[in-house]
């Protein structure tokens, strides 16, 4: 079973701003070992930003791949590369949303 300090170690725009943004409030998160804490909402927020860019890059991949089928553009660079950000957005946000899931597990079998 992964450790959940793991997930500091993705190395993203969104995760480095909430590393920065660490704060001690009421309703926080404690993560690793450093006795930081992180509120909820900040990790929260951050996930659901990279949603949304995962879902604006998945959104541009297919408006590049109609006007490439439609003829409206002959750039299969523009293509290749809309196609290529959308994989590696869907790909960061499947792995953070596993390690997500596992952390969940991990938390659920634990002994009260």
């Amino acid at each position: 079973m992964p450790d959940i300090n793991l997930i500091r170690n993705i190395s993203s725009g969104a995760i480095k701003e909430a590393d920065k943004a660490y704060r001690k409030q009421p309703g926080s998160m404690r993560i690793g070992s450093d006795d930081v804490i992180v509120p909820f909402s900040e990790i929260f927020t951050t996930a659901v930003d990279n949603i949304n860019t995962t879902n604006a890059y998945l959104s541009d991949a297919e408006n590049e791949e109609i006007k490439w089928s439609l003829g409206l553009t002959e750039s299969t660079h523009d293509l290749s590369i809309a196609l290529q950000k959308a994989q590696i957005a869907l790909q960061y946000t499947v792995a953070v949303r596993d390690r997500a899931i596992a952390a969940y597990r991990e938390i659920m079998q634990m002994q009260i």
